[in-house]
């Protein structure tokens, strides 16, 4: 597909939550064999509205990519672990609409991600992929990422095994320099203007 539109990517807002359930839906919804999803119960509505309230309290990039007016595609990032330890370590998760597979909405809505989370001053970013998702395993490593792990055969779906890529991107300085200890990361430009 060929975009002759621009693509805005932003932070997400309220309005866009319909539209990213229904991606997520798209692409989770189809099966882990007779399970029916990842999740034991689809989210609705709410429960993503409710995400998005907790992400923005904690300052964390939820964007979207806006091609005139249709969400086509969204990611963010939440703590990779609760303990202290890791406070400077994010994972994040990218979906991109069906509609706008191949038409460059993940080369564009994950280096800003990327960027919103370094800006914040987190030092690492984690994900985890399907092993026969070949396009993001190629996008995540033309980000910067690099596998650094692989479960074999955790999840099951479409009627095989498959196995969970673990990546990893460092974010600006990554482990060369110590963190600023005496402020926590904060990620800027992670909420939209005028929401509470």
């Amino acid at each position: 597909m060929v975009l002759n539109g621009d693509v805005v990517i932003r932070p997400s807002s309220d309005a866009d939550v319909t539209a990213m359930l229904a991606i997520y839906e798209h692409h989770i919804g189809r099966g882990v064999g007779d399970l029916g999803g990842y999740e034991a119960e689809a989210p609705n509505v709410d429960d993503l509205k409710r995400r998005r309230k907790s992400m923005r309290k904690k300052r964390l990039p939820h964007l979207v990519a806006d091609f005139e007016g249709i969400v086509a595609g969204y990611a963010y990032a939440v703590p990779f672990r609760k303990r202290p330890a890791y406070r400077y370590t994010l994972k994040h998760s990218i979906y991109v609409h069906h509609s706008f597979l191949n038409a460059g909405i993940g080369r564009r809505l994950l280096p800003a991600l990327i960027e919103a989370c370094a800006a914040g001053g987190y030092r690492q970013l984690i994900g985890y992929i399907d092993g026969a998702n070949e396009a993001s395993l190629r996008l995540h490593e033309s980000c910067g990422f690099r596998e650094v792990g692989r479960l074999p055969s955790v999840g099951y779906k479409f009627g095989h095994w498959s196995d969970s890529i673990m990546v990893q991107c460092a974010l600006g300085d990554g482990d060369t320099t110590q963190p600023n200890v005496r402020s926590e990361p904060r990620v800027v430009g992670g909420e939209a203007e005028g929401e509470s």
